[in-house]
């Protein structure tokens, strides 16, 4: 396992180290101590599985409020995805900047999420199953959200989003509310 930092402090890609032989590969996608020795947080008290049916799907920018605060490890299972964070940390000095990165069921990279970050994902392929695994269980009540458009973040999305769920276009514009992120 690679555990490769982003730009933005406290997250990171995570590629896998294949063992290959002629019966295919064998890799760890997940170690505790890695995780430790890279700073990560490595608890895991809910995994959970998304299916997307087209490209073009945006499903985000979500994140929770402390003590709810969630880590995610993505990773893209079938297809294609284009992964997105923000930093919600006022106190960080990359404060509402974002990170993309392509996710694929060949390439096998995940993204780790820290806590105070949003997150979101865009398909690319139709037929795309994404799977997580969090640090914290789902707590409605906690639940915040950002807009994928918002300008004052300036996501740039590599295809145009087709489809949005009504709760997600309808999160405020950063300009319209304040961030809630601890």
């Amino acid at each position: 396992m690679q555990i490769t930092p982003t730009p933005l402090p406290g997250s990171a890609l995570i590629d896998l180290t294949l063992l290959e032989d002629d019966r295919g590969f064998f890799a760890r996608m997940f170690c505790r101590q890695e995780f430790i020795e890279a700073g990560l947080e490595p608890l895991v008290e809910q995994a959970n599985v998304s299916f997307n049916h087209k490209a073009g799907t945006l499903r985000g920018l979500h994140y929770q409020l402390e003590p709810n605060a969630e880590t995610k490890l993505v990773r893209c299972s079938r297809g294609a995805i284009y992964d997105v964070i923000v930093d919600l940390r006022p106190e960080s000095p990359t404060y509402l900047r974002w990170f993309g990165a392509e996710l694929t069921a060949d390439n096998r990279t995940a993204m780790y999420v820290p806590r105070s970050f949003a997150h979101a994902y865009l398909t690319l392929t139709d037929g795309v199953e994404v799977s997580y695994q969090v640090s914290t269980p789902y707590t409605p009540g906690a639940e915040r959200g950002l807009r994928w458009d918002d300008p004052a973040i300036g996501i740039d999305w590599p295809i145009p989003p087709v489809l949005v769920s009504e709760k997600d276009a309808s999160w405020p514009l950063l300009s319209e509310a304040s961030v809630e992120a601890r």
